[in-house]
């Protein structure tokens, strides 16, 4: 099954990079079966390692490879193909970042609101997962704790199925909380590995000479039986003579080890000779950098970069990449996927029907042609790593990190790729630690980090700057350059996640720091300031955001101009603050000198200035000028639905303002109006249950009680308090107003 983003066709929806089917997939009908009729609709069917007995069961080993995640996309595939399933949802659940990532391109597929931070998207499709009557299947990958599925992540539905492979002992403890049914997968029956080993040598029939004998020193092993058939099909060798070569390498090993290791732990050393063999010397290196990477998913496009091609090949050869890279996969070591669908690929898969040709000279400027999307199974990938001496570790790892920043695309566009670098990025940081600091921190781990932001993975962004920002204070000291730079960029995601107190604490320290270093008016000082004050502001310190605000607006005067869209913006910042300290008069004003120098600057209907003219509306509300408020939301209103898709949530939550503007000012026909045609359109974008629906309903609720509605808004308001009481938690605010409308109109709302 080809890698696929949002592909619409006969069989619906697939979204997430779904892994290829191995070369002579078996279905294992035992296992399969099981899994079949256990994944109804409702349910949680859980993949887990099944472990020989004495086999320890601390960690991963070679064994707990065997063929989850392959089961799981011949399981999706088997339900899309049937049409049991129009809707299916493949998550690298490796990460919280993966997971809210995955489920914001689910939401885009679905039509859904991606408006706000990931964490909302994400809350909001497994709102929608819970409500649809689309059939549906989401496939958690390698779910491990690191993934912190929380219950606002984990999708539940009457019409859904839920897919979980792991090989994660702590996370398979907590499937069954969730009434997940757990399916062991273990090695192949002795048939089944020699269906699957004579079912890949096709092309010879004499090569299955031995292949009983073979199967049973494999243990029936998937990954063993995967790396053994692919050298085999390779090569002129026979499943006798690759038996030979096993057990000799075995035996050496075993002596070495003092026990007999798993057979895999032997296949894969098998693969790379011949890789190594098909390649003429690209191949070894071309693995080891594969396996500093992210082996769920890892795009070719970072081994067709300069960096990696001068790491891997003698003078960077173009040619000698792309055979490296076949060989591996023809050896059993990678699989590799075309790009997603409607998605650019880096360049066309390399895949091929037969062993490589011999490596011919090419111009060292060319790119290579590779997959777009290659996979690495985790068990070789940790052989690789452990195989690697210091000194290969830090070649390879700082020539790894320069292919990541060579191959990111500048606007972190298309999405899928940019979610597949972060997840390099991160693989690349546990295993190489302090070899990116050297000489400081490497541009690569700035960029992941921005990208998280770009993304608006708020709650992940602020553990990334955190863990970044203690490592570099360690490493290049407090005061370093670089050290103040990744605070800043700390400071900025606590305030994007909400954390006002701890954005405040680091940006005051921070204008500070910048201040005795650089003086009060250096750029760095000002944009502190800057940063400063909408933190301040964020924490609802108006009084104090009035003052560092304002400062800051007369700097970036000086500095820009008046009429600069950074000092446009600050004097907005400043408009707010003058709102929350109650100085209404003073915020109206600002409001009107920014919208007039904005229709000036970028134009009547820039976004920028419709974003102006709301505020200058709400501020005008808030101070009881109703008649104002309502000329200006109107043509926010109408300018909005000229500039976004009908159903756009910034368009709904501007006609709610505008109901809203009219029940204060007494246009009562108008407000109901607006009130039940948000509360439609919130409840069609977001579900019944979100809380921005609920608002409507209690909104229009109240519109209908002042029009004499009572019946109306007594029936409203109490399916709006059911709702709540089911959704919201105890003592949020929402769930409180609720009942006491209730019983303000004469319900029963206790």
């Amino acid at each position: 099954m080809a890698t696929q983003q949002a592909q619409s066709a006969k069989t619906g929806i697939l979204t997430g990079s779904v892994p290829p089917l191995a070369s002579g997939f078996l279905v294992r009908s035992e296992t399969d079966a099981e899994l079949e009729s256990k994944l109804a609709p409702g349910t949680t069917v859980a993949l887990v390692s099944a472990r020989p007995a004495g086999d320890g069961g601390v960690g991963r080993g070679w064994r707990d490879s065997s063929g989850k995640t392959q089961l799981a996309v011949s399981c999706a595939q088997s339900l899309r193909e049937r049409a049991e399933v129009d809707l299916v949802v493949w998550v690298t659940a490796t990460s919280r970042a993966s997971v809210l990532s995955g489920y914001a391109e689910a939401a885009a597929a679905v039509g859904g609101q991606v408006s706000g931070d990931a964490d909302s998207v994400a809350a909001r499709f497994v709102g929608w997962l819970r409500d649809s009557g689309r059939p549906w299947l989401v496939v958690l990958d390698d779910l491990t704790a690191s993934a912190a599925l929380d219950d606002a992540l984990w999708p539940t539905g009457p019409a859904g199925r839920v897919l979980v492979t792991t090989a994660d002992a702590a996370t398979h403890a907590g499937l069954s909380g969730r009434g997940a049914q757990v399916v062991p997968v273990g090695a192949f029956s002795r048939r089944e590995g020699l269906a699957y080993l004579t079912g890949r040598l096709t092309a010879d029939l004499d090569q299955r000479q031995g292949a009983i004998d073979l199967v049973g020193d494999l243990d029936g092993e998937p990954l063993a039986l995967a790396q053994s058939s692919a050298v085999i099909a390779s090569s002129e060798l026979t499943c006798h003579d690759y038996r030979e070569h096993f057990v000799h390498r075995r035996d050496q090993t075993a002596d070495s080890a003092g026990g007999t290791p798993a057979a895999s732990a032997i296949t894969w050393s098998l693969s790379v000779d011949q890789a190594e063999l098909l390649s003429s010397g690209a191949a070894q290196p071309l693995l080891v950098l594969a396996a500093l990477l992210d082996y769920n998913a890892f795009p070719g496009a970072v081994l067709a970069t300069r960096a990696a091609r001068e790491y891997a090949t003698a003078g960077g050869r173009v040619q000698a990449v792309t055979d490296g890279l076949a060989a591996l996969e023809y050896a059993g070591l990678l699989s590799a996927a075309e790009a997603p669908a409607g998605s650019p690929s880096p360049s066309p898969s390399a895949t091929a029907t037969a062993p490589p040709p011999a490596p011919a000279p090419a111009p060292a400027q060319s790119s290579p042609s590779v997959p777009a999307l290659m996979w690495m199974s985790w068990p070789v990938q940790a052989a690789v790593r452990a195989a690697m001496p210091d000194r290969m570790i830090r070649g390879a790892a700082l020539a790894a990190a320069d292919a990541l920043l060579e191959a990111w695309p500048p606007d972190d566009q298309p999405e899928w790729l940019a979610r597949s670098l972060r997840s390099c990025a991160d693989s690349l940081r546990l295993a190489a630690g302090a070899l990116l600091w050297e000489g400081g921190c490497h541009p690569l781990l700035l960029r992941a980090g921005r990208s998280l932001d770009a993304a608006r993975l708020t709650g992940p962004a602020v553990v990334y700057w955190e863990e970044l920002a203690a490592t570099s204070q360690r490493a290049l000291g407090e005061d370093h350059r670089e050290s103040l730079g990744i605070a800043e960029r700390l400071g900025r995601a606590y305030l994007a996640a909400g954390r006002a107190a701890e954005a405040v604490s680091m940006l005051q320290w921070l204008r500070a720091e910048h201040a005795r270093r650089q003086g009060p008016d250096h750029a760095d000082t000002v944009t502190a300031g800057h940063d400063l004050g909408l933190a301040l502001l964020s924490a609802s310190r108006f009084g104090e955001a009035v003052t560092v605000l304002a400062e800051a607006v007369g700097d970036l005067e000086r500095s820009h101009g008046a009429d600069s869209l950074v000092t446009l913006t600050a004097r907005e910042d400043l408009a707010a603050a003058y709102r929350g300290s109650g100085l209404s008069a003073d915020a109206i004003a600002l409001y009107r000198r920014t919208l007039a120098q904005r229709e000036h600057v970028q134009g009547t209907r820039h976004a920028d200035t419709t974003a102006t003219r709301q505020r200058l509306a709400e501020a005008y509300l808030a101070a009881g000028q109703g008649k104002a408020a309502i000329s200006h939301y109107e043509r926010v209103v109408a300018d909005m639905e000229r500039t976004f898709a009908r159903g756009d949530l910034r368009t709904i939550a501007a006609r709610g303002a505008l109901g809203a503007a009219y029940h204060a000012a007494g246009r009562m026909a108008a407000a109901v109006r607006l009130g039940e045609q948000t509360r439609t359109e919130y409840a069609q974008a977001l579900g019944a249950d979100h809380p921005d629906t609920l608002a409507a309903c209690l909104n229009l609720s109240h519109a209908y009680y002042a029009v004499g509605r009572r019946g109306d808004a007594v029936k409203l308001l109490a399916d709006t308090v059911e709702r709540c009481d089911a959704t919201r938690p105890t003592g949020d605010a929402l769930r409180n107003a609720a009942r006491i409308s209730l019983s303000n109109v004469g319900g029963t709302g206790s």
